[in-house]
């Protein structure tokens, strides 16, 4: 019979096996993802504050670009300091409340990520199908109460989740074959059978996820329909540009989440990089570099473009 491990905060720990078990590999691996986690949060810090100072960039897309910056470095900062603390560390463990925590903050970013993705569609939208009623619809208190309701959905979404995975009993191996507290290989530490507990996550998942998804992809048939009805090709190309930004991150976010749950619990790990480390050191990146407002904001701080794709200071 298998003990049941008390959920004692101050007893119990779990084991992160992280990305490898090589001392010249963890080295490599460490020096890789601080340079991830510096530029990660110095580029989306970059992007508020040249929006704050910007009176170009005082609009509704950059006000949700404001905030979705301030969303990276959050949701990078729950798992890299973390994993690299490990990576230099023999001791890979995590308190219970350490893996709760962990695991609460990753959820409450990651679906506030997803509701706010869906914000920034309903604004292009707007922008591109209700042109001439934008200011009206988009207006101050419409923002605001966009970017709050995502963000009180990601805190309830969380708690539930959280609640309900550390409220079961855990018991035999504490080895969390992961790198960080993520719901599936946490719930395999579970002592009773969790077929029904994992079909239950993975429909609160799948209706958290495909809701605004469903938004998104709704959104931009009637952007491509409006877009594809304009008789002037500058007119399609300058609609299109205002939104691609936002459509390339919603497919790099969605695409590795959706497919995340398909495959092996390594190849898991992989995907898990993409869309909490790759993916918010990419969104300065792809803003910065496929919006013409934002160069010029940049460039006026001091922040000079080279070509398409070079900045010199």
């Amino acid at each position: 019979m298998c003990k049941e491990m008390k959920n004692d905060t101050s007893m119990a720990k779990f084991v992160l096996l992280g990305l490898s078990n090589h001392t010249d590999t963890n080295l490599i691996l460490f020096v890789v993802f601080l340079c991830i986690y510096i530029i990660t949060v110095l580029g989306n810090f970059l992007i508020i504050i040249v929006i704050n100072v910007s009176r170009a960039l005082h609009m509704p897309m950059y006000f949700f670009l404001r905030n979705l910056s301030f969303l990276e470095v959050c949701y990078t900062s729950v798992t890299l300091p973390k994993m690299l603390a490990s990576l230099l560390s023999e001791d890979k463990t995590i308190s219970f409340a350490g893996c709760a925590v962990q695991m609460y903050f990753f959820l409450f970013f990651a679906v506030t990520e997803c509701f706010l993705l869906a914000s920034m569609a309903y604004d292009r939208y707007s922008a591109i199908c209700n042109p001439l009623h934008y200011t009206t619809i988009m207006n101050k208190r419409v923002c605001i109460q966009l970017a709050m309701s995502s963000w009180i959905c990601g805190i309830l979404v969380a708690l539930e989740h959280t609640s309900f995975v550390f409220t079961l009993p855990f018991c035999g191996s504490h080895v969390i074959n992961h790198f960080f507290c993520e719901i599936q290989p946490v719930l395999k530490l579970v002592c009773r059978d969790t077929y029904w507990n994992e079909i239950q996550i993975i429909v609160a998942a799948a209706f958290v996820l495909m809701m605004p998804f469903m938004l998104i992809l709704v959104s931009y048939i009637c952007i491509i329909s409006t877009i594809l009805k304009m008789q002037s090709a500058e007119g399609r190309r300058r609609a299109f540009s205002t939104c691609s930004s936002h459509l390339i991150v919603v497919t790099l976010f969605y695409g590795s989440a959706l497919i995340m749950y398909v495959f092996s619990p390594d190849v898991n790990k992989l995907l898990s990089l993409l869309y909490s480390v790759v993916t918010p050191i990419l969104n300065p990146i792809i803003y910065s570099l496929r919006n013409k407002e934002v160069k010029d904001a940049l460039r006026k701080s001091g922040m000079k473009f080279r070509g398409e794709g070079t900045w010199l200071r």
